[in-house]
């Protein structure tokens, strides 16, 4: 029987998500749905809500939980990565309060800056952990990756040599998510991403062949004289000429312009929720605590597909029915030409049983180019960081992070990065 393992599946919600959108796939009725978490309450409650799912809607999948994790990987064919190491208490708690001591402020920190960077640091090993597996008992499994830092882990797993995508659903909303907030017809557009995630660009956006961005930029202009939550991107757009595909609380920490504590008034003017991750975490836990119940206990539950990708790249691999995705991939060969080789990028890629294939996008307009490699020099050195062990590139990752390196002086982040190594503790590996 084929499988499909997925990791971190004690995330509920989400394994509901997209495993529920594998079981009303055709194709992958067959299946069996293995199960692993670290987290064993969360894992038997996963098990019960699919196996609740599974019967409302007449599937024949076989859902298995497992305590082992290479006897959860063992002949995978595809494996879901959805984990998050150190959770929010401590990690995502000390992410946040130590970089406010030096007055470093963050919003999301699950991608790029100093959080971020330290995101990163902790779920590297656990990752090469997962590849060492994979490699013995499952060699040729596709692996999904959903974790973030989007970019950083993809890449990691790649340099293992596992076949990897990573995915993020920010690619499938933007240009919908765009054109609502404009009130603006959906009807017959066309468009085309491009970019590193989080920070992809809308290169294009037509309906019937006409070019909607003149009147897009025009309306947003026009929005910008009110509060609205999409300030920040609609300020990027307004000064580098597209829009981003990540929300304004994102990539409100992905530059340097808009979180400045001697400039308070940034904050309020571009609507910029300081703190936000945090706040989204402890609602979370809450409303997971009330939601629990009636998940875990329905024995009804319906689900309708989803836009999330895995269950659309799965069929398609099986099928060989190919279907388009944005996907994260190595830049192998210059997809964008003027981004470095050794990033991860995120294009347009067609799914088939011949796998994921990634198109040639060449050149992104500079300036959007430019605001990508910001953002990728600080990936590249917490790779290195993460492989060599060696705290000098920490400081460096963290020198160069667009915002932090805006806010604090050389002595202040290296500082920082010595009071976040020493907060976390057993959380990272020892570095020289």
């Amino acid at each position: 029987m084929p499988k499909i393992t997925f990791l971190g599946a004690g995330s509920t919600v989400f394994a509901k998500n997209v495993l529920g959108d594998c079981m009303t796939v055709d194709a992958l009725q067959d299946f069996e749905f293995a199960l692993f978490d670290i987290d064993h309450e969360r894992l038997k409650d996963s098990e019960m809500m699919l196996n609740n799912m599974k019967e409302s809607l007449n599937s024949t999948v076989k859902v298995v939980t497992y305590h082992d994790r290479k006897e959860a990987l063992r002949d995978a064919k595809y494996v879901f990565n959805a984990i998050q190491v150190g959770g929010y208490d401590p990690c995502t708690i000390t992410d946040f309060e130590v970089p406010k001591k030096f007055g470093l402020r963050q919003t999301i920190a699950d991608t790029l800056g100093i959080g971020g960077i330290f995101r990163n640091l902790r779920t590297i090993p656990v990752m090469q952990e997962f590849a060492r597996d994979i490699k013995e008992v499952c060699p040729d499994a596709w692996f999904l990756n959903y974790t973030n830092p989007m970019a950083v882990l993809t890449n990691v797993m790649l340099q293992e040599g596992i076949k990897t995508v990573g995915l993020c659903h920010s690619v499938q909303i933007c240009a919908d998510h765009l054109l609502d907030s404009l009130d603006m017809s959906k009807d017959n557009i066309q468009w085309k991403i491009a970019g590193i995630n989080h920070m992809a660009w809308l290169l294009e956006i037509t309906r019937n062949g006409e070019d909607l961005y003149p009147e897009i930029r025009k309306r947003a202009k026009e929005k910008q004289q009110e509060k609205h939550n999409d300030m920040v991107r609609f300020e990027l757009m307004d000064k580098f000429g597209y829009y981003v595909t990540e929300s304004s609380e994102h990539n409100a920490e992905y530059h340097p312009y808009f979180i400045k504590s001697n400039y308070p008034e940034l904050i309020e003017k571009y609507n910029i929720p300081l703190d936000e991750y945090p706040r989204r975490c402890i609602n979370q836990i809450e409303g997971w605590k009330q939601m629990r119940d009636d998940l875990i206990h329905d024995k009804n539950i319906q689900h309708e597909r989803t836009h999330e990708y895995g269950s659309y790249i799965i069929e398609a691999m099986e099928t060989n029915k190919p279907f388009k995705i944005g996907g994260n991939v190595l830049n192998a060969g210059r997809l964008i030409s003027n981004l470095p080789e050794n990033a991860v990028v995120e294009v347009p890629c067609l799914v088939d049983a011949s796998g994921i294939t990634p198109t040639y996008v060449g050149d992104l307009p500079e300036q959007c180019a430019a605001l990508n490699r910001t953002n990728i020099n600080t990936q590249l050195l917490t790779i290195e960081a993460a492989v060599t062990k060696q705290k000098s590139k920490i400081y460096q990752a963290a020198l160069l992070d667009p915002h932090t390196a805006a806010e604090l002086s050389i002595d202040d982040i290296i500082s920082l990065c010595d009071a976040l190594i020493e907060e976390h503790g057993d959380w990272l590996p020892k570095y020289d």
